[in-house]
């Protein structure tokens, strides 16, 4: 297998110049023809596999949409002279029907294993392909669009402060600010920027992500006030997946908690609890009476026997005593009567004349 994989190198390297122009020339129509991505991502994967120490592109960059630099690895050789490894590239628009390769602009500003194209040598919405030579032979190649490489640099200035506080000063509220990279123009709106905002305590390993916003602001909720929180920034053109490098590490530490607010802390819930458990019981005390009232009553008030005569019939007793109610009002309207008959007929004849 492996001496196939080397015939196979000898091949591809001893007929680049008319394999190389046709695979170039796929690429550069890829926006166009989805389809053909797909082909150039195999045979860019396949020339990674030929050789393990062959050099490779590590990333092609731009941080503004105004510029931009290929980076790579050298393969373990040293084969940095202009003479062993270089770069070429071809940008054209898909009604040009030829292709023209030329050699790196700036070895030298993007730093070591790099090429630098600046403002003159860059075009978005235009295809590019780029390829690695060395000795005439091609080693590895690579086709995009500026717009599709774009990787801010990070955020500068980064800094915060506190916008309130809760009542029991355990937890506050602060207000994160930063500027958009230097390098970006997002002034005159040539580039629109996404930022992500992580932050963590310090002694956490986990970051907790904020969702993407334009803004240069961001607040952060519900901090504790004794502990130290670590907060990082990064940026990403909008409606693009790749993210810049993360900006320098910004350390918040909020004011530590006096004593007397520790001691509050943990009254309050013992108070509220005392409160909450007195209401309780005394709504468990008059569900019980509601529900028990009879028993209650019973046992309060028990109720008083009917005093009962043994071998007297009630009936005949209650018979026997309205029968003596109607004697006397017999007697007493008599007696009444017998009383009255005599005033009376004095009195009439009073009226009568002699």
């Amino acid at each position: 297998m492996g001496l196939w994989q080397l015939l196979l190198t000898l091949a591809l390297a001893g007929s680049s110049n008319a394999f190389v122009g046709r695979e170039a020339t796929a690429a550069t129509l890829d926006r166009a023809y989805p389809g053909l991505q797909e082909l150039n991502s195999s045979f860019n994967s396949s020339l990674e596999t030929n050789s393990s120490g062959n050099p490779k592109f590590v990333k092609c960059r731009s941080p503004e949409l105004e510029t931009f630099s290929c980076h790579w690895t050298d393969g373990g050789h040293g084969l940095r002279s202009a003479g062993f490894l270089q770069l070429f590239y071809s940008k054209r628009n898909t009604r040009e029907q030829t292709q023209e390769w030329r050699e790196c602009p700036d070895y030298v500003s993007a730093g070591e294993n790099s090429c630098y194209f600046n403002s003159s040598y860059t075009s978005i919405w235009t295809p590019y392909c780029v390829k690695l030579t060395s000795n005439g032979g091609m080693v590895d190649q690579k086709c995009f669009s500026v717009e599709q490489i774009v990787q801010p640099d990070p955020p500068t200035a980064l800094n915060w402060t506190i916008m309130n506080t809760s009542a029991t000063s355990i937890y506050g509220d602060i207000q994160v600010r930063w500027e958009p990279p230097t390098s970006a123009d997002v002034q005159k709106g040539w580039i629109v920027l996404e930022y992500e905002l992580q932050f963590k305590e310090t002694n956490e390993t986990q970051w907790k992500m904020m969702d993407p916003v334009r803004s240069t602001s961001v607040p952060l909720y519900s901090l504790r006030m004794d502990k130290e929180y670590e907060v990082r920034v990064r940026s990403r053109q909008r409606n693009s997946e790749k993210y810049g490098e993360f900006s320098d590490v910004l350390y918040i530490t909020l004011p530590q908690l006096s004593s007397l607010t520790c001691e509050e802390e943990f009254q309050l819930p013992w108070f509220l609890i005392m409160i909450f458990g007195i209401f309780g019981l005394t709504v468990m005390l008059f569900v019980v009476i509601f529900s028990k009232q009879q028993r209650i009553k019973m046992l309060i008030l028990p109720p008083v026997p009917v005093p009962k005569i043994k071998g007297v019939d009630p009936d005949l007793l209650k018979d026997l005593i309205s029968h003596l109610w109607e004697a006397a009002e017999l007697q007493i309207n008599h007696i009444c009567r017998a009383r009255a008959r005599p005033a009376l007929r004095t009195w009439i004849a009073k009226l009568l004349p002699h």
